[in-house]
């Protein structure tokens, strides 16, 4: 069960790395024919004859642009998000007649593998399960966006006579966008008192909502770019978690009982910033949190766990930590170490199946040593069996 567990996951992440690989080819090739296309004056190929010159031309910086939000969308893949799944459904059809409407040989690449690439996006669409959760703050903050744009967009265009170069609906959002901006290209200015007045309003409105919506979207993602970098873990691969190993802080044996792990999967809860920082430059997984909470052991999908390890230095916290464990997950097969051999049976009686004090089994194991005794696998056995009737 454990292998076919093994293999399921080896080929979920396989298809979901093939899935946002090909999406973010796409993206690189959106830009790049979209840059190449840009400038272009003459159009060839089968459906020139049907496309306008401006349409065509036109499909040079638009395609340049679903290529960079295509990129975003492969970051949502790449992240598990639904939202990037669905706007890499749209946006895909959508780099596919760009690059039919460029009527260039430099865009059929694009088209081609835009094609191929939605199947392998529509039949992964079951790995791509998290939601985005926005706050109301960060809603609202985008409604101000949103809102200022429109303002901005009907108030010039209702007000076209108060300025000079704004003729259509196009023109009143490109002097909103250049306002809100603070570019001020200066090519559209008001005329009358009314519209300096209108304009510094769409001003003053445009950075604010554009100050506060950047604080609200990028904190967030900066705090998880900083808790990266401390070394805990990423959503995505919390989500991927089965059938692995809990090591409970960092103490002395904390180390060699991850090498003893092996190619197993295993994951270390600890409070310390720096330990944890360490262990994940030496390419351990990480998460920084009390492990005697409950939050971060359902982080660590500690019902899906096949065993948990608590090996400090500190009896008093791992007991604490056991009995947590053992009450999300009853189950759960828990091993613990007792820095002070009278602890072991209070660890015990907190949850744990198997107790062992290092410092005992060190000295009988030099014992044995001693007398001659050159099997000391004898002697752990012994030791275990006394910890299960004991």
């Amino acid at each position: 069960m454990a292998a076919e567990s093994d293999d399921e996951n080896t080929s979920r992440l396989l298809r979901t790395k093939a899935a946002v690989f090909l999406t973010t080819i796409v993206a690189v090739l959106s830009v790049i024919t979209g840059i190449i296309n840009i400038g272009t004056v003459e159009v060839a190929g089968p459906l020139a004859p049907y496309v306008p010159d401006a349409v065509a031309r036109t499909a040079g910086f638009t395609g340049a642009m679903t290529g960079f939000l295509m990129l975003l969308s492969a970051y949502g893949l790449r992240r598990g998000y639904r939202m990037g799944w669905y706007a890499t459904v749209v946006l895909l059809p959508v780099t596919a007649l760009q690059g039919l409407a460029q009527l260039s040989v430099f865009s059929y690449p694009l088209v081609v593998l835009s094609v191929l690439t939605m199947p392998t996006v529509l039949l992964n669409r079951r790995y791509f399960t998290r939601h985005v959760d926005l706050s109301l703050t960060q809603l609202a903050s985008l409604a101000a966006v949103g809102g200022v744009q429109v303002y901005g967009t009907m108030g010039t265009y209702a007000l076209r006579e108060e300025f000079n170069g704004v003729n259509t609906v196009l023109d009143a959002f490109y002097f909103t966008i250049v306002t809100a901006s603070t570019v001020g290209y200066g090519d559209i200015t008001a005329t009358t008192q009314f519209g300096r007045l209108f304009s510094m309003s769409v001003l003053v409105a445009g950075v604010a909502s554009f100050g506060v919506a950047l604080g609200t979207l990028l904190g967030p993602l900066i705090e998880a770019r900083l808790a990266t970098a401390l070394g805990n873990m990423s959503d995505k691969q919390l989500d991927l978690l089965e059938n692995h190993y809990i090591v409970i802080g960092y103490g002395d044996l904390t180390e060699p009982i991850l090498e003893s792990l092996g190619d197993k999967q295993a994951v270390v809860i600890t409070q310390d910033t720096e330990n944890a920082k360490r262990l994940r430059d030496r390419g351990f997984e990480v998460v920084t949190a009390d492990p005697s909470d409950e939050e971060p052991l359902h982080r660590l999908h500690i019902e899906r766990a096949r065993g948990l390890i608590a090996a400090t230095n500190d009896d008093a916290q791992d007991a604490m930590t056991i009995l947590t464990a053992r009450e999300l997950n009853p189950d759960l097969r828990i091993v613990a170490a007792a820095t002070d051999r009278e602890n072991t049976r209070k660890l015990r009686r907190a949850g744990a199946d198997i107790v062992l004090s290092p410092s005992v089994l060190g000295g009988r194991l030099l014992v044995e040593s001693a007398f001659g005794n050159d099997e000391p696998e004898r002697v752990v056995e012994k030791l275990l069996e006394e910890e299960k009737t004991g």
